[in-house]
């Protein structure tokens, strides 16, 4: 079986965000990480593996830095990654032309199923459903659960109120719910190895693609949210501080 995983490198949970001189945000001094939701994608690959056979492989889109990540998925026990890095392509901020160039570098891989996070933490992306499309093979979302059975795959996906299972041919797309899994830990001798693995790196250009998957947005600044004001304390008997409550609300406030 040959899976393939799509990975995303996002700042650590806890960082703390600094908007630099330029207008750009400053990551100089953040703790890179691989997106939550895809280490359970990639804990998910390996379980298939153990079951079936076959390769894991890691995928993903960004700056040289991301190399970083896709060591991590080699760590944790993919068995190679490619890393579509080129400077036409923002995918950070621009879900559009990193779906284009995962879609085609995946094409190549040929893969039997192809797994990632239901959203990354940092823009709020949610690439699966884009690849899917260009692909042209089905979608599932926020999975729970996954089995295989021969050229199709039963899913279980969280909905409002419930879940509900899907049947879908192979080749697909399923993207993953934190509660899929619990994803391993890299060993001292998994990181040892991932050293050793294959990654490579390839341009648009490599892929057969020009600076038309450049894509459909682009960030002309960022800024930080206000800080957060301290609350008021109404004084006066309970009667006399609901009255003056409601006119603060209806008069300042105006959401009454």
């Amino acid at each position: 079986m040959n899976i393939v995983v799509l990975v995303k490198q996002v700042f650590d949970t806890e960082a703390k965000i600094v908007i630099g001189a330029d207008g750009k945000i400053d990551d100089s001094n953040v703790t890179l990480i691989m997106n939550p939701y895809d280490e359970n994608a990639m804990e998910e690959a390996l379980l298939l593996k153990e079951k079936f056979g076959g390769e894991v492989i890691a995928v993903s889109v960004g700056a040289a830095k991301a190399q970083e990540t896709l060591r991590t998925a080699l760590a944790m026990g993919a068995d190679r990654a490619v890393l579509v890095s080129d400077s036409a392509i923002q995918p950070a901020s621009d879900d559009f032309a990193a779906a284009q160039a995962l879609a085609k570098a995946v094409s190549e891989l040929k893969p039997d199923i192809i797994l990632t996070g239901r959203v990354a933490i940092d823009y709020g992306s949610k690439i699966a459903g884009r690849v899917a499309e260009i692909l042209g093979i089905p979608h599932v979302n926020t999975i729970t659960k996954l089995e295989v059975e021969g050229d199709n795959a039963v899913a279980t996906r969280e909905i409002d109120g419930g879940s509900e299972v899907i049947e879908v041919p192979l080749p697909a797309v399923f993207s993953a719910q934190k509660s899929l899994n619990n994803p391993r830990y890299p060993t001292v001798a998994g990181i040892m190895k991932a050293k050793k693995k294959e990654l490579k790196t390839l341009t648009l250009a490599d892929l057969g693609l020009d600076a038309t998957v450049t894509g459909k947005m682009q960030i002309v600044g960022y800024s930080l949210p206000a800080g957060r004001k301290g609350g008021r304390v109404i004084p006066g008997e309970p009667a006399q501080a609901a009255a003056e409550l409601a006119r603060l609300l209806r008069a300042e406030a105006k959401i009454i």
